[in-house]
């Protein structure tokens, strides 16, 4: 086995898309329902945070994260108003 000298062996690390867990989305999503309005975003952010900061770690390129951050936000958001609009109504 032979290796070449001065080469440097990169790899490119691509995140698998987070809108694709979508359990984990969905339990954001519930969790954000569940509390007030400044706490659920607070939750948002806090949790897109938590996701970027992994992605950081791994070494992932910072177009994909800022990417992936906004999908995610997105997916959270969306999974949020169907929670809200499928909501039972109460007293009607």
């Amino acid at each position: 086995m032979s290796e070449r000298k001065g080469s440097v062996g990169t790899a490119r690390v691509i995140p698998f898309p987070i809108t694709r867990r979508h359990s984990f989305i969905e339990r954001q999503a519930c969790r954000a329902a569940e509390l007030s309005p400044d706490a659920g975003e607070r939750h948002i952010r806090n949790q897109v945070q938590i996701q970027v900061d992994a992605m950081r770690r791994r070494g992932i390129g910072e177009d994909l994260i800022a990417r992936e951050a906004r999908c995610m936000e997105t997916a959270i958001r969306a999974a949020l108003w169907r929670t809200v609009i499928d909501a039972p109504r109460g007293g009607r």
